[in-house]
């Protein structure tokens, strides 16, 4: 068990979003799961809690019911060694009604937030050269899904 992990609150979808985030990421599973007994918040054998783990990450989902809807001030980010990766990713997180936001970030159907990241990015907006960092932070500025060849490009520019 991780010492600190993420916990995120559902309305009443959250055994959903859990088989969802469970066929989006290849090394997935459920760690454990409590469901609802009588006398529980929720209706009798509904899911209340569940821990999975996503790529080594462990990731806790909870029905907890409404008045705390997900926003943009928690993401999830998925790093990507390659740009078939972030196809990937992006496509696979916005099925059955996400949102393409800006910069690699999008909102999945359940209303949760993650970024698709290549991982040379941060190297290279890190950069010692701060006109080549600048150039590829102008470059992702005006993306929505990343592209790592135009990030690359911008980065030779100079």
């Amino acid at each position: 068990m991780q010492k600190i992990s993420p916990f995120i609150w559902f309305d009443n979808n959250a055994e959903e979003a859990m088989n969802f985030y469970l066929s989006v990421f290849k090394d997935s599973k459920v760690i454990r799961a409590a469901r609802n007994m009588p006398g529980s918040p929720g209706p009798e054998g509904t899911l209340l809690v569940a821990s999975i783990q996503l790529e080594g990450q462990e990731i806790i989902l909870m029905n907890g019911g409404p008045g705390h809807p997900l926003t943009d001030a928690i993401s999830l980010t998925v790093n990507c060694g390659s740009q078939e990766e972030v196809d990937y990713y992006w496509s696979r997180l916005l099925e059955g009604g996400g949102n393409e936001i800006a910069c690699g970030w999008l909102k999945d159907k359940f209303g949760l937030y993650w970024q698709v990241t290549p991982i040379i990015l941060p190297q290279l907006l890190s950069d010692p050269d701060r006109a080549k960092a600048g150039r590829v932070m102008q470059a992702m500025m005006k993306m929505i899904k990343l592209d790592i060849a135009t990030l690359k490009a911008a980065a030779d520019a100079g």
